[in-house]
């Protein structure tokens, strides 16, 4: 089933570490390509290059035209040399307007482009996931009943909660306590998961009781859920994958779903986040750890060298954690698998 995409191209790259680096076309690459709905860029680029998060070095840029990173369906992409290395430019819809030439441009609206990695995999980690520090949830506002003694199942259902809430806050998302995460190698607590359950509106107060009614709810609401005041955050997919400009050796420390194995378009924690310079776009390759063997000659135990088995793209960060996910594996991962620059 094609994925239903909304989405945005890369600018250009701009990494010393990369400046240098050759981009290598993908054997078999075409030469012109006709953008549909249901793409994606990382599969776009994936058909020309080697090394999909190469693509913004090739990406001919038109700066005439408002949005120049951008391609929508029915855009036309060709693949042209300057001075003896491979660019792409675009021609906009039916291909009767080339964007270097003409100052006349289609208008669509941003969210008609085509995205980076498919959102329908990512959304609900972009708008209501959070990590927080330890003991946020502990001090916030708690679910203490359902109106009239009833479980609370859905939207339009009322409950009670309790605890110091912010003044003027009507909007509150309903979170439950989720994973611990750590650090698997200095042991320092990266955040607390919280867990979306649902999100209401406070439509009376009574002291330090509140009366809310469901607009939204993903499983039933328990006693003791956590309140927390809406935070308003926009879905976006302009992602910009690149390689990240320093040093990153990290380690995925938990898979969404519980599961052990990881494989393609899983989402993963990563124990490196905005304090460690990782930002939405970059990509990391996913290294498996070696075997340790023993060496039959001198009965020593040998670490062998790390594998690379995959590939993976953050698309949130937090100060000490962030989220990727998986846009390639070559071999079953797991958690505790290390990621570094490509």
């Amino acid at each position: 089933m094609k994925k239903i995409l909304l989405g945005c191209l890369a600018g250009l790259l701009s990494l010393a570490s990369l400046a240098a680096q050759d981009v290598v076309l993908k054997d078999g690459h075409p030469e012109h390509y006709l953008v549909e709905k249901g793409d994606t860029l990382w599969d776009i680029s994936n058909m020309f290059l080697r090394d999909p998060w190469l693509w913004p070095e090739i990406w001919q840029v038109n700066p005439q035209i408002e949005n120049p990173h951008l391609i929508f369906p029915g855009d036309r992409l060709n693949l042209v040399y300057f001075e003896g290395r491979p660019k792409i430019v675009v021609q906009r819809g039916e291909g009767s307007r080339t964007v270097k030439l003409t100052p006349q441009v289609r208008i669509s609206p941003i969210d008609t482009a085509i995205p980076a990695i498919p959102l329908e995999k990512i959304n609900a980690f972009l708008s209501r996931s959070r990590i927080l520090e330890k003991d946020d949830l502990a001090s916030a506002p708690y679910v203490l009943a359902g109106a009239g003694g009833r479980i609370i199942a859905g939207a339009g259902d009322e409950l009670y909660a309790r605890g110091e809430f912010v003044k003027d806050e009507v909007v509150y998302g309903i979170y439950r306590r989720g994973q611990v995460f750590s650090d698997p190698d200095t042991e320092e607590v990266l955040g607390l998961q919280a867990i979306d359950i649902a999100a209401g509106k406070v439509i009376a107060m009574d002291k330090d009781v509140a009366t809310l009614v469901l607009n939204r709810s993903n499983e039933e609401v328990r006693v003791n859920d956590r309140l927390l005041p809406f935070q308003e955050r926009k879905v976006t997919a302009t992602f910009y994958p690149s390689a990240p400009n320093l040093d990153i050796n990290g380690t995925i420390v938990a898979v969404e779903g519980g599961v052990s194995q990881v494989g393609t378009m899983d989402i993963v924690a990563l124990n490196k986040g905005e304090r460690n310079g990782l930002e939405v776009g970059h990509v990391l390759a996913i290294y498996k750890k070696g075997e340790v063997v023993r060496d039959k000659v001198t009965s020593e135990l040998v670490q062998l060298p790390s594998v690379r088995a995959g590939i993976l793209m953050v698309f949130r960060t937090f100060n000490k954690m962030s989220y990727g996910i998986v846009l390639n594996a070559s071999q079953p991962l797991a958690v505790m698998d290390h990621v570094r620059i490509p």
